[in-house]
């Protein structure tokens, strides 16, 4: 498994996929997950794509350094890993704090991306009081006692009953996440707020919501298209992970979207 290092001594792990002459694509995860979220779309995005995935700091093999993480030191990593294997411009999509580290690459490195996919996230996701909550709870008791309830703001019930394996194995994924890592990535969704700069996106956008999102809920994503200039809004009937739970809707609709 390739690993590149950034500025800051943090060794990240990613996977290439896809003709080396294709158009660039990058994916960001969520909190909690790491580059297996895209399973459902790896397939369909390597026939035409350059495909570039990664785990985000803190996440599967990624080292989880100590201490608070911000949106702008996860938006270098995506550069820094662009720069790596020589992407110079690509697609970029992320759900959940991948999304607003795809958003921040929007407003800051409008020349890396061309065009942007913002998968159930927010320009500010979640609330102080909620953080540092979740922060309390997982650094005092572990992120065992978080994993039932992360899989409800995951999935739909429906899709709970009917897809145990795939959210068995989405929880596992979880609680392989090191506390370090996770608590880092905690930080940067709580100090992250990008209200103030999202209209200055001038890239593409696809703003995706779940209908039964309660993490970043509809209204977050209906904020932010209003706010990015001509952005488009999809909503499908999902929770949190929209990717993984209406997989083939998802997909198509990225694919459409960056092919126009």
């Amino acid at each position: 498994m390739p690993h590149h290092t950034t500025d800051d001594g943090c060794r990240l792990a990613f996977s290439l996929a896809g003709s080396k002459t294709a158009p660039a694509l990058v994916l960001c995860n969520s909190l909690g997950t790491d580059r297996s979220l895209w399973d459902a779309q790896l397939h369909a995005f390597a026939q035409r794509y350059r495909l570039l995935t990664y785990d985000t700091r803190g996440h599967g093999a990624s080292d989880a350094p100590a201490g608070d993480y911000a949106i702008d030191r996860l938006g270098r990593d995506v550069l820094s890993l662009m720069d790596h294997v020589g992407m110079d411009r690509a697609h970029v999509c992320g759900v959940s704090i991948g999304g607003l580290t795809t958003l921040w690459l929007g407003v800051h490195a409008p020349d890396r991306v061309a065009r942007l996919v913002l998968a159930n996230t927010a320009a500010r996701v979640g609330s102080l009081e909620f953080w540092h909550e979740r922060m309390r709870v997982a650094r005092d008791e572990g992120l065992g006692v978080l994993a039932d309830g992360t899989m409800q703001r995951w999935f739909t019930e429906r899709f709970r009953r009917a897809e145990p394996g795939i959210v068995a194995r989405m929880r596992a994924t979880l609680l392989g996440v090191p506390v370090t890592g996770y608590l880092g990535c905690c930080a940067a969704l709580r100090d992250g707020d990008l209200r103030a700069l999202a209209s200055r996106v001038q890239a593409p956008s696809l703003v995706v919501t779940g209908t039964e999102d309660v993490a970043t809920p509809p209204s977050a994503g209906e904020w932010l298209a209003e706010a990015i200039p001509e952005a488009r809004l999809l909503a499908l009937d999902a929770a949190h992970l929209s990717n993984v739970e209406r997989a083939p809707e998802f997909t198509r609709a990225m694919l459409e979207f960056f092919e126009r």
